[in-house]
């Protein structure tokens, strides 16, 4: 067994000056305290502004940085001027206000996707529109959480409705940008319903599809839902629509248009081309021909000029002969005109014609009826001739002698 020995514990009774310790320390912190409480200061920083309500339940909202006077027991709210609101499983070292998933959306045929989102709103620069926003939220982060955040993935969905996947994919995401946007500002629009009938792109089927559609008043305004963000005048001072992630049927889809589209590029590529080499052999062809028509009509032409030119020369030669022709006939009538007149001039012109005819009868007559012999061979200017052309000779100077005897002057008189 255990033995039990007596404990003796003694307390030394503390001092006066220990006591004053304690007390003195105990007084400091519950001054700390009150003076806490009761610290009628205060400080707003940059980007900030901070809602202010003193003990007695006056409101007021400090816009301006800097130390401002609070009031004793005052009690003060700070709020961002910018509030932002990112939808992203990507990890953000900025600080935001509110941070959470990508969004889910669906298009107008029904297939899904998945989006990031990031939107900065403004909050008003109006002291009795904070007081509003302080009494309906309490803090920044409650207005984040149940309006703004929610009225963006609303924005969101709603405008991916109207429009199909493809159509984004194919050059709509401005659109989309747009409609979200226009929402944010302006109040989500009222969608109704209309039944068409579309051509998918792929499978070149009609398809029935229920499109939705902003509905617009009589005046053709959109009918939009208002929100807090209009009535306490929240104005976007950002807003982008980041990636889009299609479900799995979408991206095969579009891989399938994508080849598609690759080989009717290829395919109108290649026709192009073809096209365009037989225009360019046809350009060849037609260069070949012009320039072997142009060479032939240039031999045509010198050939044209050429003849052209010998019929000139030859008329020139034709009109020389001529004028040489002519010539030769004045100068032959010319010399006739001239014996003639010399003869007349001569006198008794006629009465000599008359005796030259009579004496070269009477010599013919003679010849004709001359039995004799003839001069074998008669030597006329050495050169030798038969009986017949002797008997000429002398028939010439019997004419010339006679023409002497008549004094008959038979050439042509100097004029």
């Amino acid at each position: 067994m255990l033995k039990k020995y007596p404990i003796n514990i003694k307390i030394k009774p503390m001092n006066n000056k220990t006591l004053k310790l304690i007390a003195y320390g105990v007084g400091v912190f519950l001054l700390l305290i009150v003076m806490i409480k009761l610290n009628p200061t205060a400080v707003n920083d940059s980007g900030y502004r901070t809602h202010v309500q003193t003990v007695t339940g006056d409101e007021w909202v400090r816009f301006e940085p800097g130390f401002y006077w609070s009031g004793f027991f005052s009690k003060g709210t700070e709020y961002p001027d910018v509030i932002s609101v990112v939808f992203t499983d990507r990890k953000i070292e900025s600080e935001i206000t509110s941070k959470n998933g990508r969004i889910n959306i669906r298009f107008n045929d029904a297939t899904k996707a998945t989006a990031n989102a990031t939107v900065r709103w403004r909050l008003p620069g109006i002291e009795s529109e904070m007081i509003k926003i302080h009494k309906e939220y309490k803090s920044p982060a409650k207005l984040a959480e149940t309006t703004l955040t929610t009225y963006t993935d609303e924005c969101l969905r709603y405008a991916a409705q109207l429009m199909e996947s493809e159509t984004h994919y194919s050059g709509g995401m401005s659109k989309l940008s747009e409609d979200f946007q226009d929402q944010l500002e302006n109040g989500q629009y009222v969608l109704e319903l209309k039944a068409e009938y579309v051509t998918d792109s792929l499978t070149k089927e009609n398809k029935r599809l229920t499109r939705r559609y902003p509905r617009v008043d009589e005046q053709g305004n959109i009918v939009r839902n208002k929100s807090d963000v209009q009535q306490f005048n929240i104005t976007v001072a950002y807003a982008s629509i980041g990636e889009v992630d299609y479900e799995e049927q979408v991206d095969t889809k579009l891989a399938k248009k994508i080849g598609a589209s690759t080989q009717e590029s290829i395919s109108k590529q290649t026709l192009i081309t073809a096209q365009q080499e037989a225009l360019t052999a046809k350009a060849e062809g037609e260069k070949k021909i012009a320039e072997t028509r142009a060479r032939e009509d240039a031999l045509k032409i010198e050939a044209i000029i050429q003849a052209e030119k010998k019929r000139e020369v030859a008329k020139i030669g034709n009109e020389e002969a001529r004028y040489k022709k002519e010539t030769a006939i004045l100068i032959g009538q010319g010399e006739a005109e001239k014996k003639r007149l010399a003869m007349a001039a001569d006198g008794a012109l006629e009465k000599k014609l008359e005796a030259y005819i009579a004496v070269n009868k009477v010599y013919a007559d003679a010849i004709k009826n001359y039995k004799g012999n003839w001069v074998p061979e008669i030597s006329m200017g050495g050169g030798n001739s038969s009986v017949g052309g002797g008997s000429q000779d002398l028939i010439n100077l019997l004419m010339a002698k006679t023409a002497k005897d008549l004094s008959l002057d038979m050439s042509a008189k100097e004029q």
